[in-house]
């Protein structure tokens, strides 16, 4: 199944990319605070972060992958994420339904970014 994953591959092609995330870990698009609000590029950047489920840090860049889960452990993982940094827990569902359909029509390899509520290939993948 398609899933967003932490990557550090296109990192630094924007001056204030970070990844602190481990390299393949699930991510999320979490939530923007005030700072960050209506520019991306704000001093916090969570405005143009995806969160690590399991490191709980966060990176710029995210990449497709196709990962050999369902969409029932799916959920699960990203339940208990949420739960393990006392998010709400309860759209798990929806937030994971949403999170598949963005990535959907997007080959696997695909590395995006985020700006806000958009979310942007960045690279395409390299087929050999």
């Amino acid at each position: 199944m398609k899933i967003l994953t932490a990557t550090a591959t296109a990192q630094g092609r924007r001056h204030n990319d970070f990844n602190y995330c481990i390299e393949g870990e699930l991510v999320w698009i979490g939530l923007v605070c005030a700072t960050d609000r209506r520019n991306p590029d704000g001093g916090c950047g969570c405005g143009r972060a995806f969160a690590g489920m399991s490191s709980h840090r966060a990176t710029t860049t995210a990449m497709i992958r196709d990962v050999a889960t369902d969409r029932r452990r799916y959920v699960s993982a990203l339940r208990a994420s949420l739960e393990a940094q006392r998010w709400p827990a309860a759209g798990a569902d929806d937030l994971a339904d949403g999170l598949m359909q963005l990535v959907g029509d997007w080959p696997v390899g695909t590395v995006v970014e985020r700006r806000l509520d958009e979310v942007r290939v960045r690279d395409w993948p390299r087929h050999a």
